[in-house]
């Protein structure tokens, strides 16, 4: 599972990817994130026919579902295990995979990180609400996968994450049956020699609303 994340890095170790094509004034605006939670707007790279920069809301909503609307489940992970299958999130599967730059995910008052305290890539899948008025909004959802030995003792679930050097390979929009095929492997568990678990403070558990 993957419901608090954090994104700590300087808008010029960003990576160059995420600034091939970016929302206007994104740069003047950046702002390191301590904490991100679900329904908060997220930063996503994407691929619709070339790779670019976007700020989707996090929970999935589909094409005929407001946002923001009280009504529907809007889930903010897709089990890695049943995404091709789903019929909630099958086509995004298929034609709308999108990556969230992190730099740490939380779980049960620890936070998850690389040793090296780079940046790294959460798996996710997106799909765009259409209003009756013809406005848009993109929403998106990470996907999670059975837990490493590192993450076993916090949780029965974690984030997918997407090495780097395989960004453009996930994100491609059109792939057909073997494209989608060679991916899978990424869904497994990922290996835990290069990431840390710290316990945070009970007053940063309190602060950031962590479970």
């Amino acid at each position: 599972m993957c419901g608090r994340y954090e994104l700590k890095i300087e808008y010029e170790k960003l990576s160059s990817l995420l600034k091939k094509d970016l929302p206007v004034g994104f740069e003047k605006n950046y702002e390191q994130q301590e904490l991100i939670k679900p329904s908060d707007p997220v930063l996503v790279l994407k691929n619709e026919g070339k790779t670019s920069t976007s700020f989707m809301l996090w929970g999935f909503s589909k094409w005929n579902q407001a946002p923001f609307s009280h009504s529907g489940f809007r889930p903010f992970n897709a089990r890695a295990e049943t995404v091709k299958d789903n019929r909630l999130f099958r086509e995004s599967w298929r034609h709308k995979r999108c990556l969230l730059p992190a730099t740490a995910f939380f779980e049960k008052g620890h936070r998850l990180f690389r040793k090296d305290s780079q940046a790294f890539w959460l798996a996710g899948i997106w799909n765009r609400w259409m209003s009756s008025e013809g406005s848009e909004l993109e929403t998106c959802c990470v996907l999670t996968t059975e837990p490493n030995q590192l993450v076993s003792p916090l949780h029965n679930r974690m984030p997918v994450i997407i090495p780097n050097g395989l960004e453009e390979d996930w994100i491609e929009s059109i792939k057909d049956g073997y494209g989608l095929k060679k991916l899978e492997p990424l869904l497994n568990a990922w290996a835990p020699d290069d990431w840390l678990a710290e316990p945070i403070t009970k007053s940063l558990i309190s602060q950031l609303s962590l479970f």
